[in-house]
C-alpha cells in the first residue's frame, strides 16, 4: 500500500499530561491512560450508538471491554480526557503493518465541539512523537466537517480523495531524526 504523507512536520504537540479549561467552562485533564480502564469502559457504555464510525465502538458491554483490551494490550498509545473523575474522551494510536499508526478519536456527545478533541490529539500526537511514531493516518466520513476541519488544523492532509471516505495523514518526524 502506498500511502501519501505530509512532507511538513505536524505539531510540535506537547505529550501529555495536560489540563485546560474548556469552551463550555470545565475542567478537563489530559493524561496517558493508565489506571482508567473501567471508566473507560463506562465511557463507551454510555456513548451514543449515533456516534459510532465505521463499527466502532462496539455497543455492548463484554465487546467493548474485549475491544478495549486489545488496544491496552498492545503498543498502542492511549489518551483520555476526564472531567471531574469521569473519561469524556479517548485518542489512540493503533499501530499498523506497514510502520505508520491509525489514529482514532472519540468524545462523548455532551463534550463535543469543545476543545476537547483538539487538546486530546495535540496530546496524542506528542505521546505518539515521544515514543518514535513518525507516521499518522485515519479516516474520516467525508460529511464529518468539523473532525476534517481538527484534523487539518493540526497537520493532516488528504492523502486519498477518491475512497468512499477520506483517508488523510501527517508526519511526526522524519526517519533521519
Amino acid at each position: 500500500m502506498t500511502r501519501e504523507y505530509p512532507t511538513e512536520i505536524a505539531g510540535p504537540y506537547e505529550a501529555p499530561p495536560r489540563s485546560f479549561t474548556d469552551h463550555e467552562g470545565r475542567d478537563i485533564d489530559v493524561r496517558q491512560l493508565e489506571d482508567d480502564f473501567e471508566a473507560l469502559v463506562e465511557m463507551y457504555r454510555s456513548f451514543d450508538p449515533e456516534d459510532r464510525a465505521q463499527g466502532i465502538p462496539p455497543t455492548d458491554e463484554q465487546a467493548i471491554r474485549e475491544w478495549l483490551e486489545t488496544l491496552v494490550e498492545t503498543d498502542c498509545i492511549n489518551v483520555v480526557a476526564c472531567h471531574d473523575g469521569s473519561v469524556v474522551g479517548h485518542a489512540m494510536l493503533v499501530p499498523d503493518r506497514h510502520g505508520a499508526s491509525e489514529l482514532a478519536i472519540f468524545v462523548l456527545r455532551a463534550y463535543q465541539e469543545a476543545g476537547i478533541g483538539t487538546a486530546l490529539v495535540e496530546a496524542l500526537l506528542g505521546a505518539g512523537r515521544r515514543d518514535g511514531v513518525e507516521r499518522i493516518w485515519l479516516t474520516v466520513e467525508r460529511w464529518n466537517s468539523p473532525a476534517i476541519a481538527l484534523y487539518q488544523k493540526v497537520g493532516f492532509e488528504t492523502s486519498d480523495p477518491d475512497g468512499f471516505e477520506l483517508e488523510m495523514a501527517a508526519k511526526l518526524s522524519n526517519p533521519d531524526d
